[in-house]
């Protein structure tokens, strides 16, 4: 008995290239020139553009009355520390403040559900302004990050490290911050109010 013939799984068949000689001269992939590069030719290269607001690190757009991004945690850390964010954010800066709070962020303390009922009327506060969401999905670190790349005029306010990490990397931006039971910011040339350490 001879061995017999099994079908192989998983085999392709073969392509024809199409750079064959058998194939018309119109179905032909056209073979690359290369192209000699000139070395006197001038380089073209992309350079990120800098605001115009911005006078090396001094963010001039900054200003009273101060526009706050405000985060989720932000305004839960506040309601456990017990300071009302509007009046502590004022002690701090001592300059009238808007706080802004964004879709997004109205969105993810709505998901966090009955516990933080507190924070939601506080977020719904008619003294916070609302900053609607253009954007897919409601993941607010990223909108906010995009909010202060594209508007300079913004003080960002959260107590997430990992967002405050993103933040410092883009130039002219301050960020607000809860330490000591009472309201800090830094990364800001006026900061009248904000506690010396």
């Amino acid at each position: 008995m001879g061995k017999q013939k099994t079908k192989k799984f998983a085999a392709m068949k073969r392509m024809i290239s199409l750079k064959d000689q058998r194939l018309k001269e119109k179905d032909r992939a056209k073979a690359k020139e290369k192209k000699k590069k000139d070395p006197s030719a001038i380089k073209e290269r992309e350079v990120p553009k800098y605001p115009s607001c911005l006078f090396f690190q001094y963010n001039t757009q900054l200003g009273p009355p101060y526009h706050i991004l405000v985060d989720t945690n932000f305004i839960n850390f506040s309601i456990k520390a017990k300071l009302d964010i509007v009046q502590s954010m004022m002690d701090c800066l001592y300059a009238k403040c808007i706080p802004y709070i964004t879709d997004c962020v109205m969105a993810e303390i709505e998901k966090l559900g009955m516990k933080y009922r507190v924070a939601l009327r506080i977020a719904k506060d008619p003294r916070f302004e609302r900053l609607p969401c253009t954007h897919q999905g409601t993941y607010a670190d990223d909108c906010l990050v995009q909010r202060v790349t594209q508007h300079k005029c913004y003080i960002l306010a959260t107590v997430d490290r990992d967002l405050k990490r993103r933040v410092r990397k883009i130039p002219g931006v301050p960020i607000m911050y809860i330490s000591n039971h009472r309201y800090n910011i830094e990364r800001m040339p006026d900061d009248y109010g904000a506690p010396r350490f």
